[in-house]
């Protein structure tokens, strides 16, 4: 299979690798499209990549909740690839109304926003704040917040973004204003002024600066999870969820789609198809 391999030097290639083998309780996919997450900059060694679609190969003798040729969606390691084993306990069946594509955008960055939202507490009534909120995973929560019953979804976000995050169900705020849920996606300042924004530090969480608890904020370490992929793919067919796709890249532009990533510039999501 063709692959995108990651060197110690961080220089990503095109090579061929061997078919992965899939474990007992694992599928082998037939990739059809890989999202590009932040989290993958960070990756060491071997075949980036943590959110995939496909179409199922072959199947373990333990899984049970998948036969070959289902469409699936996952979150899984050496996504940017033709195939990949992955586990059932990280997979659901694809939405329907979405394209593998559009699926592929979701695993990793919606499920760490709806895990965020959740973490806060969000429901009825609230007034949630999204920081960051046309990247990846804020496009994502300002959709979800929604969902989960949010009165009113503020978003920051640079400015030529601002109808962007109208059309997504969000009033653009140029500062992290006072809210009664924050949820955010980058650490640095943003944790700080997320605690500054709610009156209860519990319902401030950050997906990735673990010291947002020393000031009484909850850290969200995005987790995989099934039932969760399940839960977005019902929110999807019911059109309550969509992908805002900045680019779609062959596989073979996988750095240049790190280096789009890396600028800042991109609003929603990146994906790579083989």
């Amino acid at each position: 299979m063709k692959a995108i391999t990651l060197s110690a030097d961080h220089h990503l290639a095109l090579q061929d690798l061997p078919d992965p083998r899939p474990a007992p309780d694992q599928l082998l996919l037939a990739i059809r499209a890989a999202g590009v997450d932040r989290a993958d900059l960070d990756h060491a060694e071997g075949v980036p990549g943590r959110e995939v679609a496909g179409v199922v190969l072959a199947r373990g003798p333990e899984v049970t909740g998948f036969v070959v040729g289902d469409e699936v969606y996952a979150w899984t390691d050496g996504a940017y690839a033709e195939r990949a084993a992955v586990s059932e306990g990280t997979a659901a069946h694809k939405p329907a109304s979405f394209s593998f594509v559009e699926a592929a955008a979701v695993p990793r960055a919606a499920v760490a926003a709806l895990q965020a939202l959740r973490a806060a507490g969000t429901g009825e009534g609230d007034v949630v704040l999204v920081a960051d909120a046309a990247s990846g995973p804020g496009h994502f929560a300002v959709q979800i917040a929604r969902a989960l019953g949010a009165e009113r979804v503020l978003g920051t976000a640079s400015p030529e973004d601002d109808d962007f995050l109208r059309e997504l169900g969000a009033e653009p705020a140029g500062v992290l204003s006072q809210a009664d849920v924050v949820v955010e996606f980058t650490g640095g300042e943003t944790t700080a002024a997320a605690l500054r924004a709610v009156s209860d530090p519990a319902r401030a969480v950050s997906t990735v600066n673990p010291a947002i608890t020393a000031a009484g904020g909850r850290y969200a370490a995005p987790t995989p999870s099934a039932a969760d992929l399940r839960w977005l793919a019902d929110l999807a067919d019911r059109g309550l969820l969509r992908v805002a796709l900045h680019r779609q890249l062959p596989l073979a532009l996988a750095a240049d789609a790190h280096r789009l990533l890396d600028s800042g510039e991109v609003r929603g999501k990146l994906v790579l198809t083989p």
